[in-house]
């Protein structure tokens, strides 16, 4: 199952009260009704949000075992959709944060 945040302040402190406070619960819920797999879509990465963001799927990750919890952050429909399914499909993963980048390589040929 993915669960897709939405904006999220810009200041790392307002972001993880913001995802605390809105989004944990429901993500909660939806582990306690019985989901297996969960891949939180996070808006893209920011060097700044980093460690609240891995600290928070590593948190729910152990407390949700046997379900799994992963994350990605930003990238297109395409890259989102492959981790998904890759988390889906590895059965020992769960606590990863996962930045994606939609264009690997661009920028070296460019």
């Amino acid at each position: 199952m993915r669960f897709e945040l939405g904006a999220l302040p810009d200041d790392p402190l307002g972001a993880a009260a913001a995802f605390h406070a809105g989004a944990l619960p429901e993500i909660l819920a939806l582990l306690a009704e019985g989901a297996a797999v969960v891949t939180l879509v996070f808006p893209p990465d920011d060097p700044l949000h980093r460690a609240w963001r891995e600290a928070a799927v590593a948190g729910l990750a152990r407390q949700s075992a046997p379900a799994r919890v992963n994350a990605v952050a930003g990238g297109d429909a395409a890259a989102i959709d492959a981790a998904a399914a890759f988390f889906a499909a590895a059965d020992a993963v769960t606590g990863q944060y996962l930045p994606l980048d939609s264009q690997p390589g661009a920028a070296l040929l460019g």
